[in-house]
């Protein structure tokens, strides 16, 4: 076994290796009046969507994780600046030289708010509890892919093992996803926990969730387990929040200046300088992981054909999406991961817009143009059907405007939206061509979720090739050849065109004066326990 000190630094050295560069402006916001912060309050968050679920455990829409997250506390914590791994339920760990076994050794005094406490029994339940979840937590089975069971040394001690070296685990128990449920909750069928039924330790507790109108949460008196990154020690400052859904991204921004919501998510490009203009705080963090992108279907006849794949990304031209839809605070994609992730290697020379290669290519493949300029091939159309959510406002601009791009080089798209909440079960379907989205994640495992043909395997692919430096890089603890493995992940899932980068997601809120240290934690989502209201 290695020792917490030395297993703590080789997966610090992992993490931190582009963390630094993620922050686009500050993570908090300092409004008027006093700077002395101080206790109650209600704060209103607008939220963009409808969560659908609040449960952690299932979910990875920003809209549920900003309720969700308040709600639990997690084995460890990532700071946002370093990329290192720090205490919060676990006061510390060991990890073995491979990476299939992390003990945990849990910090006393921690309960859910239901009474009962946090113990390495609970960690046990929460682990099984996600396995059993299945594809309802996508996230949570990637991370526990491999896991053979959480044993119970003693009360305040949990070693979980996996069949295989798992070198993202230590991140991942830093999440959300893997953030602790009380037993009262794990034992619950997937539905139930969706509405209400969360019962966490986290520093606010879930008063009311009524769908597509608002999260209603509390203050939890007593909590004093917080994240070792927290400024401050034992409960939170705000006594409520309220998180008010808001699709309309006008309304959002009129509910800010209006003083009817204290913050904003889902900022619109468009409201940024006039939020900015009238004394409104912006808070932006570019999102690492998955960028903005179309991710192929492997098994569909059309994207079986590599000169298809690579015609459509070559034939995309992300500076105008970005210049057009989006704001300076957004980038262009460079590769099959977000610049500011771990790992991350940039392929930009090969994502170049190149229209005139693109019909080359195509002509290769035997579709030739043909009536209104979308070309044909044995009598049958160059159409390819792209689904999306509705998760995030630019989006259907966005497509809209590679659909004009794509057709340029003769071939048409169309469009199929879904709600987020019926997304994934979209993609399980598998009709469609190509499917529009994002993941934010800092670890280069997400790579591993995305496109292993091991996992969930959405993109229905079978590469042997990808697979296997997909799983070294996920069965090695060594940066620097973790770092190696990363690189050619993301060179495969480009070159051999499994997946057509756009722009990097960047996270932007809307903070009204009143409103002090809102923080983003490492993977761009809100933590509301050193906030406070003015």
């Amino acid at each position: 076994m290695l020792g917490s000190r030395r297993g703590y630094a080789v997966f610090v050295a992992i993490t931190a290796l582009s963390l630094a560069a993620t922050a686009c402006s500050s993570s908090g916001a300092s409004g008027a009046g006093s700077s002395t912060p101080h206790s109650g309050g209600q704060l209103t968050f607008a939220l963009a969507s409808d969560p659908i679920c609040v449960d952690p455990q299932q979910q990875g829409n920003n809209d549920a994780i900003y309720p969700a997250r308040q709600l639990v506390d997690s084995l460890t914590d990532q700071d946002p600046k370093t990329g290192k791994i720090v205490p919060w339920l676990a006061r510390s760990w060991e990890v073995n030289k491979d990476a299939t076994t992390f003990t945990f050794h849990l910090r006393r005094g921690a309960t859910f708010s239901d009474g009962t406490t946090v113990d390495a029994r609970a960690v046990k339940d929460n682990f099984d509890g996600i396995v059993r979840l299945g594809a309802k937590s996508v996230l949570g089975a990637s991370y526990l892919a491999g896991y053979e069971g959480t044993t119970v040394v003693d009360k305040d001690t949990a070693r979980v093992r996996f069949k295989e070296p798992n070198a993202q685990f230590l991140q991942a128990t830093s999440t959300f996803t893997l953030g602790l449920l009380a037993r009262s909750t794990t034992r619950l069928p997937a539905a139930k926990r969706c509405t209400d039924h969360i019962v966490g330790s986290g520093p606010f507790t879930l008063t009311d969730y009524t769908p597509n109108k608002s999260v209603e949460e509390r203050r939890r008196p007593g909590y004093a387990w917080g994240s070792s990154l927290w400024r401050k020690k034992g409960p939170a400052y705000l006594e409520r929040i309220s998180f008010k859904v808001v699709p309309e991204s006008g309304v959002r921004t009129g509910s800010l200046q209006s003083g009817q919501a204290d913050a904003i998510g889902g900022v619109a490009p468009q409201d940024e300088d006039g939020l900015k203009g009238t004394g409104f705080t912006l808070l932006s963090r570019a999102n690492p992981g998955v960028p903005f992108a179309l991710t192929v279907n492997a098994d569909r006849p059309l994207t079986r054909d590599a000169k298809v794949r690579e015609a459509i990304q070559l034939g995309v031209n992300r500076r105008e999406v970005v210049d057009t839809v989006l704001s300076r605070r957004y980038e262009p994609a460079t590769s099959s991961l977000a610049s500011t992730t771990t790992a991350y290697k940039n392929l930009g020379d090969q994502l170049r817009h190149s229209p005139d290669r693109a019909r080359k290519l195509l002509d290769e493949a035997g579709w030739k143009p043909g009536p209104g300029g979308i070309r044909v091939k044995d009598g049958r159309k160059l159409s390819l059907k792209v689904v999306w959510a509705t998760n995030f406002g630019p989006n259907q601009t966005a497509l809209e405007l590679i659909q004009q791009q794509l057709r340029k080089i003769g071939v048409q798209i169309t469009l199929k939206s879904s709600s987020i909440g019926d997304y994934v079960e979209v993609r399980q379907k598998g009709d469609y061509d190509y499917a529009w989205g994002n993941t934010t994640r800092v670890d280069p495992d997400i790579l591993r979720t995305s496109f292993s043909g091991h996992g969930l395997n959405l993109s229905r692919l079978h590469d042997k090739a990808l697979d296997s430096v997909l799983d070294q890089q996920s069965a090695t603890a060594d940066p620097a050849r973790r770092a190696k493995h990363a690189a050619r992940a993301q060179a495969l899932v480009v070159e051999k065109g499994y997946q057509v980068p756009v722009f990097e997601l960047t996270t932007v809120i809307g903070v009204g004066k009143n409103v002090h240290d809102l923080d983003f934690e490492a993977s761009s989502r809100l933590q509301f326990h050193d906030t406070w209201l003015s």
